[in-house]
């Protein structure tokens, strides 16, 4: 069985000093963890494995934890992931001024397109030697096999260019 939490408290927060080791008190393991200062605060992702009794153990342990702290947390008991999707990963990196709901409009088209998005990072900042303001994105995605990839290439790079969004759109090598 597994829990997926999400963590979030101040930037001085050291929260995850008190949930690691509660997790490991409660016998589960840490399959992913992530974590990012997000303005001023602390944002930490984990994915936990344990039967039953220790993830249930390790709610009602995180429900007190959350008040004894001050910091929010939110956690899912989820499925364990499928195994043997044939999926290509690629990445997909973008550039673009900062706009409203460029994020919203590449994440629509991946959605549309039945492509699962395994992650997104993207952050604004100042673009060198100009007084504009740049948002790059990140994403890691899964092309499902029935979708051919150089009409899937074609297809984004022209809505990129309508949006005029920089993209590069590459597999992942391993």
């Amino acid at each position: 069985m597994q829990l997926s939490i999400t963590a979030l408290g101040n930037l001085n927060s050291h929260f995850l000093a008190d949930i690691l080791p509660i997790i490991r008190d409660c016998k589960c393991n840490v399959l992913e963890i992530r974590s990012s200062r997000l303005g001023q605060s602390t944002a930490s992702y984990l994915l936990i494995q344990g039967n039953w009794n220790q993830i249930a153990k390790l709610e009602s342990v995180l429900e007190s934890l959350q008040k004894k702290v001050d910091i929010k947390l939110q956690y899912l008991r989820t499925e364990t992931r499928e195994k043997g999707k044939e999926s290509v990963p690629y990445t997909l990196e973008t550039i673009s001024l900062d706009k409203e709901s460029i994020v919203e409009a590449i994440t629509t088209f991946l959605l549309e397109h039945n492509i699962d998005i395994e992650e997104i990072t993207g952050s604004s900042y100042q673009a060198p030697y100009a007084q504009t303001s740049v948002f790059s994105t990140k994403f890691v995605i899964l092309v499902p096999p029935q979708i051919h990839l150089l009409s899937l290439r074609e297809e984004f790079l022209d809505f990129c260019d309508h949006l005029n969004i920089d993209a590069i759109l590459e597999p992942i090598k391993r």
